[in-house]
């Protein structure tokens, strides 16, 4: 019997902005769809996560870091590293059972927050030359490993526009995977938030 599948982001923010609340609801929800499990660890005790979050079944919320919580299985970890000279693949579902990501991955300019992680020893493996939000990194391991589809034959859309309004639009810096429609994939109201603070910058959503 194959080992259910774990995805960890290591929360490494004091903060749960709104982005990342999106993100995450959309992480735990397609992770409960795919029968594996949505770890959000090293969450602070201080943080008063929102119930919207919290009351997602496919969701663990942990005050624990990841290398705490798996500290007997640290071997069958892999670190998704944008560092790393291996690029995740079909095969790596052999290898590993548990999956880390040192959110949050959506930075723009990318600042490189699984340095922290990288120190801890994990084998590492990269999904490609493209800054990911953290929705679509953690999407697009799950279509490699439990979908076995290469990372080369995944469809993605690189730094799409999000029409604001009738005459405005706003650039995404990040790559998407597509839907049916060749639209990027993302988490439900994120378009809305988007528009609605199209005056900030994407840095403050975030």
């Amino acid at each position: 019997m194959a080992t259910r599948k774990t995805y960890v982001v290591e929360h490494l923010d004091p903060e749960l902005g709104p982005w990342s609340m999106l993100e995450y609801v959309a992480i735990a929800q397609e992770c409960s769809s795919a029968d594996s499990a949505f770890y959000l660890s090293s969450v602070s005790a201080d943080l008063s996560v929102p119930h919207e979050l919290a009351a997602e079944r496919g969701i663990i919320i942990e005050h624990h870091s990841a290398e705490e919580v798996f500290a007997d299985r640290k071997h069958r970890v892999c670190l998704l590293d944008p560092a790393a000279s291996v690029d995740l693949s079909p095969e790596d579902v052999r290898i590993f059972d548990v999956f880390l990501f040192g959110g949050i991955l959506g930075d723009d300019p990318p600042r490189d927050r699984t340095s922290e992680l990288r120190k801890k020893g994990y084998q590492g493996r990269n999904l490609g030359p493209v800054q990911m939000t953290t929705d679509t990194a953690v999407r697009v391991t799950r279509t490699v490993i439990q979908g076995q589809v290469p990372l080369n034959e995944i469809i993605y859309i690189d730094h799409p526009e999000i029409r604001v309004d009738e005459h405005e639009s706003t650039q995404m810096p990040f790559r998407y995977m597509t839907n049916d429609e060749g639209h990027p994939i993302m988490p439900k109201g994120m378009r809305d938030l988007i528009k609605k603070d199209s005056e900030k910058s994407i840095e403050d959503l975030i």
